[in-house]
């Protein structure tokens, strides 16, 4: 937390891979104005590594530390996946939202494949290949060239991160999607991008603009994907315009901060200790039963997410009106029904499904099954641990097959540059 304890609330959080730290240098201007409350992911910068679930509950724990710290409404400007936080933020509780900035943002990051591939890498390999392709991915060329140390400092910073909440960082991203919702974003919005940005690049902030209602574009030369990072007196000058021209004033409050009783809540500021505004999990609501629903949706959602989009896209044009039937079929009950029940985990299944396919021989099917469950979080350690399994009990010859087909599939998956 930096800047004056009755200024207006301005909340900043980080990219994937990255701490609060990539706000360094907007600190300084923007604490003149406002109170600066900067936040780390979980497993992040030291964080501690309580994995979130999804965007959505990202925002809810951010939330539920922003209401200790007495903060009601607020400004916010996000990064990458700290900006989709944001636009979830605006879309579900627009009363807490004053004025909105995004940063290197997109309605869809990329194809919930890519990021699930990205977990499948991290779980066979560690976070090395992410931290070595984070320059390439983040800076421009030049930049990287004339600023290795800050290079490396990005390096180290995802080489620091907890695998696993790396990993859910992805699955959260494959699947945030609010392309439809857009328009419902009613608060001022600006659209901050590097005109270089390989990532989420001008195409994306141009789908962004055009879907809210109340979106300016901010377009930064000379800047990839961590603009602050690149361009940090551009992008300290765009967020000063934008927070200081549109900010709506809750009620007869500026600041958006309440302030609590000691008891409640004794913040240190000191500049040894962690950001104060961490976020941590959050209590989760209760589950509300109801009626049975048609099983074909929730199918095809799982098996979206188990095989990939590709594959499943694959599958479904090359049907006809002679096996579309057994597609719906299988969608309905293999993966509406059965792939969905809350008995097993979806690791537990795959082990399942592995051993099941070496017992009938089906090789076809074992390839991309085996991608399957390297999605849901088997090892490729583990998946060798299944297949020595069938060989004692589904026969050698049929292990042999299974292994020399499990093991293209791992190689090809698991490559760092896949």
């Amino acid at each position: 937390m930096d800047g004056p304890e009755d200024a207006p609330v301005l909340v900043l959080g980080p990219s994937l891979g990255t701490t609060w730290h990539m706000w360094d240098r907007q600190v300084p201007e923007l604490a003149r104005h406002w109170r600066v409350v900067r936040f780390d992911l979980p497993g992040h910068g030291g964080a501690p590594a309580h994995a979130a679930s999804g965007i959505p509950e990202l925002a809810q724990r951010l939330l539920a530390t922003l209401d200790a710290l007495g903060v009601q409404r607020f400004g916010y400007a996000g990064c990458s996946i700290a900006a989709a936080v944001g636009a979830e933020l605006a879309l579900r509780r627009p009363d807490r939202i004053a004025s909105l900035a995004v940063v290197a943002a997109s309605p869809r990051f990329g194809t919930a494949d890519e990021f699930r591939q990205r977990g499948v890498i991290v779980r066979a390999n560690g976070l090395d290949p992410m931290a070595r392709a984070a320059p390439e991915r983040w800076f421009t060329p030049g930049f990287a060239a004339a600023q290795p140390a800050i290079v490396e400092w990005a390096v180290q910073m995802v080489r620091t991160t907890d695998p696993g909440c790396y990993i859910a960082a992805c699955e959260a991203l494959a699947a945030f999607d609010i392309r439809a919702e857009l328009g419902r974003i009613a608060v001022p919005t600006l659209v901050l991008v590097g005109a270089e940005d390989q990532v989420t690049g001008p195409a994306e902030a141009r789908t962004l603009v055009a879907g809210i209602p109340d979106a300016r574009l901010a377009l930064v030369p000379g800047a990839s994907h961590l603009a602050p990072v690149e361009q940090p007196a551009a992008v300290t000058d765009l967020l000063l315009r934008h927070f200081s021209t549109a900010w709506y004033n809750p009620n007869d409050t500026s600041t958006g901060l309440t302030v609590l009783p000691e008891s409640r809540f004794a913040p240190s500021l000191s500049a040894s200790v962690g950001p104060v505004a961490e976020i941590a999990p959050a209590e989760q609501p209760p589950q509300v039963a109801t009626g049975h629903a048609d099983p074909y949706e929730a199918g095809m959602r799982v098996r979206r997410q188990v095989l990939g989009d590709a594959h499943v896209d694959r599958v479904l044009a090359a049907s006809d009106d002679f096996d579309g039937d057994f597609q719906d079929l299988i969608t309905r009950y293999a993966w509406g029904e059965v792939w969905t029940r809350d008995g097993l985990d979806r690791r537990t299944r795959s082990c399942v499904t592995l051993t099941a396919l070496v017992a009938g021989g089906h090789l076809d099917e074992l390839a991309f099954h085996t991608r399957a469950a390297l999605r849901n979080g088997l090892t490729p350690a583990e998946i060798k641990e299944v297949l020595i399994q069938t060989a004692v009990y589904c026969g050698v010859p049929a292990a042999n097959s299974a292994f020399r087909v499990a093991r293209a599939v791992i190689q090809e998956e698991t490559a760092p540059g896949a």
